[in-house]
């Protein structure tokens, strides 16, 4: 079987192929397929199934250029993960998110995800807990698009704490929106690769989608909105509470983070912590773990997840060390010692 790609134009093409064609490398080396680039077209051969899955990931890959100019090795990897799962049978036919362009969807790639798709589907409210990478904010991003798409909400709010990770960055410049910006850029990220910049600014203009710090959420009461706290292992008790209490009518509220993963100083319980054995009892509230299988970064990632995951190797001991090389070396120069007295 034989596929032709056309592209735009010659920048297109070079951002979509990569530096030296690392990109089209990658994808053939991955699928399977012969891949042959000449100006702004591309040939795709071999098997069938192949050719269409190659093909589909680089529609993907060029919507994506199309949408931020660029592309990243993490963006094709993602793309390049297990194309089932031995169980997918098993994932629910609602893991599916539909985008705001026709024929793009945001699907579920792991069970984990399908779980998480389907609780946000049938629950106000959502705790999302996992390890990086897994997709907690890009599926709860996508999932209130779709809502409001539907007409089930009128409004996105998306929030998270201006918390430092492990560094202080010292006073920012600017007014409150560009000293707060830094910390909400994830949330933006997530929105960029799901909206085209224009229907974002439109959103963000017409107060459709609001993007916020945590502190801004006191006194308010959301009606009608689609509500993520993302980040929500860095929320104090009291803070998590007042956001949980901002909940209106006809509203769904989404809480992700990772609690392996907690900036706040350590004479601080974090409010994620807390709400995940408080709330366990309360009606209408799901619970949804992720796991090291979940994650569809980079390969590296679970790696990584999975070292950090276990104990540290014991340091050494170079106390101990010192003291015996010391030892040594007074042993070796005391019998010049001697003679020196004699």
């Amino acid at each position: 079987m034989a596929r032709v790609i056309e592209l735009d134009n010659e920048l297109e093409a070079r951002t979509l192929f990569g530096a030296r064609d690392c990109f089209l490398r990658k994808i053939r080396d991955a699928l399977g397929v012969q891949v042959a680039a000449r100006g702004t077209r591309l040939w795709l051969e071999g098997e069938d199934e192949a050719v269409a899955r190659a093909a589909g990931v680089f529609k993907e890959l060029r919507d994506i250029v199309r949408r931020t100019g660029t592309l990243r090795f993490d963006q094709v990897d993602g793309l390049l993960g297990p194309p089932e799962r031995s169980d997918a049978a098993e994932t629910p036919r609602k893991a599916k998110i539909d985008g705001f362009r026709v024929g793009r969807a945001t699907k579920a790639r792991t069970p984990g995800q399908a779980r998480y798709m389907e609780a946000m589907r049938e629950h106000e409210l959502v705790f999302a807990i996992g390890p990086a990478g897994t997709g907690k904010t890009y599926l709860a991003v996508a999932m209130a698009l779709q809502f409001l798409k539907s007409g089930a909400v009128r409004r996105i709010v998306l929030a998270r704490p201006a918390v430092e990770a492990g560094e202080s960055l010292g006073f920012l410049p600017g007014d409150v929106r560009e000293k707060v910006n830094p910390y909400l850029r994830p949330l933006y990220d997530a929105l960029h690769d799901l909206l085209d910049r224009r229907t974002i600014s439109h959103y963000i203009e017409s107060g459709i989608i609001e993007i916020l710090p945590l502190a801004f959420m006191r006194g308010r009461t959301l009606d009608d909105a689609f509500v993520i706290l993302d980040e929500a292992q860095n929320c104090t008790v009291a803070q998590m509470k007042t956001f949980l209490t901002r909940l209106g009518v006809s509203s769904r509220v989404v809480v992700t983070g990772d609690i392996t993963q907690i900036d706040l100083h350590s004479d601080e319980v974090s409010g994620l912590v807390d709400a995940q054995h408080r709330l366990k009892s309360v009606t209408g509230v799901a619970y949804v773990y992720l796991g090291v299988e979940d994650i569809v970064r980079h390969r590296l990632v679970r790696e990584i997840v999975n070292a950090y995951g276990q104990a540290a190797p014991a340091p050494e001991d170079r106390t101990g060390a010192e003291a015996q090389e010391r030892d040594d070396s007074e042993a070796e120069n005391e019998p010049e010692a001697e003679r020196a007295e004699q």
